[in-house]
């Protein structure tokens, strides 16, 4: 299954995009699935069509769905919330508030992950298109695997302790116990958050591609996208510029216009060389319904499929060096070095790019080695590891 996630600032045309390329992929054949994920849905809008929380047949080969956070957090969270109503219970937290505070953060964007393993094990589609949120709500979808694993090193095992030493003499007194059952099926919930990371982090299944309008506070907003993208792993393989003023348009009202995109546009290319750099004009009447559609994906694609992989760069790197140690390379395009920290744990490394934090997982092999450097230079941080120094 290929996945296409479509990200970008509120309000660049996302959804059209998203739409005219699930469109575009139906037409050539491959049964193909566009997904929202913002709650201010305008998926619908967009196809002329009512959509729901699960996927709806609009015509041959394409399905739409526009995802219900509260549907989805009762599809696939239920256990959680049991898990952890359980655990509150041991210390007399009124329900109504013990449901309140087991909401765990990023739990709707979870909601929105977790929907990919289904896709992924039902084999219904060839091509999962998806309408992300504005770029904060994806930037917190896209890093809550890594977040969760806070929660399966730390409370899992607390659950199962608790289970092991209360359950025998808690039943005979009447008490709620942890259920050894949710737990597990907690454990189940958090392994399918990671095996979904590992899809979309994967450059073979899938591919990040940043919608960007000519003008500059979006250029701005876009390339810190791309940058903590890069920070999480998950592979960009395209800029698309929404919006271009025709060649066709001469009237003098809009010559200075023209000439602002234009200069903007030469922007985009510097600041994200080597991405391809796709462009779809901006049309005489409002984006919507199939047939508009259809004219957005010819002129995007043009004979291409949208399907492509357009750009396959280098990602994160390991390699040994000749004295026994290793050099970790991390892509990070356009990071301001005054805003970069890294923390070292023995079995991780902590990298913040400004307000946006990775742990990053250290290999056995590197846990008895320290840091001897870190350097950022053209857009790839380098960090060395040697042995530690008696």
């Amino acid at each position: 299954m290929r996945i296409i996630v479509y990200t970008g600032k509120g309000g660049v045309g996302k959804t059209s995009i998203a739409a005219a390329t699930a469109l575009r992929c139906a037409d050539l054949g491959y049964r193909s699935l566009v997904v929202s994920t913002d709650t201010a849905h305008s998926l619908g809008d967009s196809l002329q069509a009512e959509l729901g929380p699960e996927p709806i047949d609009i015509i041959k080969n394409l399905s739409a769905q526009e995802i219900d956070v509260h549907y989805s957090i009762e599809k696939y969270w239920g256990d959680f919330q049991k898990f952890m109503l359980t655990l509150f219970a041991q210390r007399d937290i009124d329900d109504v508030v013990a449901e309140e505070v087991t909401i765990l953060p990023g739990l709707e964007e979870g909601a929105s992950l977790l929907w990919l393993s289904e896709y992924a094990i039902s084999g219904n589609y060839d091509v999962v298109v998806i309408d992300a949120a504005p770029t904060a709500e994806t930037l917190r979808l896209l890093s809550l695997p890594d977040v969760a694993r806070w929660w399966v090193e730390k409370l899992l095992p607390l659950g199962r302790t608790a289970a092991r030493f209360l359950t025998p003499v808690a039943r005979p007194l009447g008490m709620k116990t942890p259920d050894v059952e949710a737990i597990n099926a907690v454990e189940r919930l958090f392994d399918t958050l990671d095996e979904v990371r590992a899809m979309l982090s994967d450059n073979s299944v899938s591919s990040m591609r940043l919608v960007v309008n000519a003008e500059r506070m979006v250029i701005k907003e876009t390339q810190r996208t791309y940058t903590y993208l890069n920070l999480y792993g998950y592979p960009v393989d395209a800029v698309i510029c929404n919006r271009l003023l025709p060649d066709n348009v001469t009237d003098p009202y809009f010559t200075s216009w023209k000439a602002s995109q234009s200069k903007h546009l030469d922007l985009i290319h510097e600041c994200f060389d080597p991405l391809p750099l796709l462009t779809v004009s901006l049309f005489d009447t409002e984006m919507g319904g199939l047939e508009l559609l259809r004219r957005m994906g010819k002129e995007l694609f043009e004979d291409r499929d949208p399907t492509d992989r357009w750009y396959e760069g280098d990602m994160q790197t390991l390699e040994s060096t000749h004295d026994g140690g290793y050099l970790m390379r991390i892509p990070l395009p356009l990071a301001d070095r005054a805003k970069l920290d890294l923390y070292r744990a023995t079995d991780e490394l902590t990298l913040s790019v400004g307000s946006y934090h990775r742990n990053i997982v250290l290999p056995r092999a590197l846990w008895p080695l320290e840091i001897e450097a870190a350097k950022l230079q053209d857009g790839v941080l380098a960090v060395s590891f040697v042995t530690r120094k008696e």
